[in-house]
């Protein structure tokens, strides 16, 4: 047998000694433990929960596994599923309310738009459009892509591009949103004729946004907008202030964001976003079906979805690397297109000049020179991922404290005796020793277990939504 083949053979070889070890059943349970993670963080200590007198509930000791909590898909498709759970709920709370996440239901009559915030232009690029017919419209280049051809996105003249200012432009992208939201901030205030450091006193914007990469390597940002009261979502929005007002605001505001910086040879810059703005108006999810978003209004539980699975997504697979670029040589070993290669080797090249030190864009080469957080909200917008977490924590606490009181009660008890939770105290000791599974056959057999976890909340949602269909009827 040669060589390749031995090597063609020894995944399955691995698969089938895991498979057959006498420490499966212990392994896939840990695994099922966080999720089916694609590379958990193995531990090793112990977890202490204590009575007010001191007396161990309930002890745990290592290894164990614990979850990733990556939220990139191609990184790990279980924590970015988890990742993705909790950033719908997130932005749901705040565009329909949630009373469990201190936003009242009340926040659907506010002021709401969705609104979609692209690049400029650098350079001209391969395109692939469809006719309203739905027939490929030929490319500047003169050839119709097909819908898997990598090209589209990439520069149909790589020496004409304007490299440089593209990884500019997308290390600011943060700053200029923000440069953004004050001139919405100036546009509201205006509408409503105060001054504007008065505005907070008379209204508070709130916003969610997620960033999302286009082909051509550039991110865009979905953002969800809402207009309250002074106080927060439980104050009503002042009189005067319509969704109207809000959508004259939004665009007022992207023509006026502008960022001036520095070349390298010192020449000026100027940063702003695309001429391709989308605005829309957000409906109640009573109020109308679920629409697509690319047919014009989009409902608040729709959009909540729609905006929460692209807080997941990387730079995609042909677009930039999963993890940080430690040295430039790497480069052009990366599985990319030249037109990506070409952004992230400027970004290095940027990144060793002393003058963009602050922007660090070596860390952030693989990210296309993107600097900021994929998901980001205001502090009034909704709750947080650590809030949320923190239900989820105190949630398992208790089941795991009702199951003991299960286990310890007699017959004939009324029912389990639970502690409180304010009586108890947890103690947690952790170390990590190993990251990631052993071999890429444990990887693929917990990507597998990660994949079966999700046909079944998918079929248990499937269920639910035809029990309420019938329901209604």
């Amino acid at each position: 047998m040669s060589a390749s083949a031995v090597h063609d053979h020894e995944p399955l070889d691995l698969m089938s000694h895991r498979l057959r070890s006498p420490d499966y059943k212990a392994w896939r349970a840990q695994v099922h433990a966080v999720g089916g993670c694609a590379q958990p963080v193995h531990l090793t200590g112990y977890s202490r929960v204590l009575d007010r007198d001191g007396e161990i509930l309930i002890e745990r000791s290592g290894p164990i596994m614990g979850p990733c909590g990556n939220r990139r898909e191609a990184v790990c498709p279980a924590c970015s599923d988890r990742y993705a759970a909790d950033a719908f709920h997130l932005l749901r709370a705040g565009l329909a309310g949630d009373a469990t996440k201190n936003v009242p239901a009340t926040v659907t009559v506010h002021p709401r738009a969705f609104v979609t915030l692209t690049a400029p232009s650098f350079g001209a690029v391969h395109s692939r459009r469809l006719s309203p017919r739905g027939f490929v419209v030929p490319c500047p280049c003169g050839e119709h892509h097909h819908a898997d051809d990598p090209r589209p996105g990439t520069a149909l003249d790589p020496e004409r591009y304007d490299y440089t200012a593209a990884v500019l432009w997308q290390a600011h992208a943060g700053k200029l949103f923000d440069r953004f939201t004050t001139a919405l901030r100036r546009a509201l205030a205006q509408h409503l004729g105060v001054p504007v450091r008065e505005f907070r006193d008379h209204v508070r914007l709130s916003y969610a946004k997620v960033a999302e990469y286009q082909r051509r390597g550039l991110v865009h940002f979905h953002m969800v907008v809402r207009v309250d009261g002074p106080d927060g979502p439980a104050d009503p929005c002042p009189f005067g202030l319509d969704n109207d007002a809000l959508r004259a605001a939004l665009l007022h505001a992207v023509t006026t964001a502008t960022l001036t910086v520095n070349r390298p040879d010192d020449t000026p810059l100027g940063l702003r976003f695309g001429t391709q703005v989308d605005v829309r108006p957000v409906t109640r999810s009573a109020a109308r079906a679920v629409e697509d978003p690319d047919t014009g209004a989009i409902t608040d539980t729709a959009l909540a979805g729609y905006i929460a699975k692209y807080a997941t997504k990387g730079t995609g697979a042909t677009d930039g690397a999963d993890r940080p670029i430690r040295d430039g040589e790497h480069i052009a070993l990366l599985n990319v297109t030249p037109h990506h290669r070409a952004m992230i080797e400027t970004a290095w090249e940027l990144g060793g000049l002393d003058r963009y030190d602050e922007l660090n864009l070596r860390r952030w080469a693989h990210m296309l020179g993107f600097r900021g957080h994929f998901l980001t909200k205001s502090r009034r917008y909704s709750t947080t991922f650590t809030s949320m977490r923190a239900e989820r924590r105190t949630w398992r606490l208790r089941e795991d404290l009702a199951q003991l009181g299960r286990d310890t009660r007699t017959p004939g008890d009324p029912g389990p005796l639970v502690p409180d939770l304010d009586t108890i105290t947890v103690i947690n000791h952790w170390e990590p020793v190993h990251f990631g599974h052993h071999n890429h056959a444990e990887r693929e057999l917990a990507i597998a277990i990660a994949e079966r976890n999700r046909e079944q909340r998918q079929q248990q949602r499937n269920i639910m939504s035809t029990t309420d269909t019938r329901s209604a009827a």
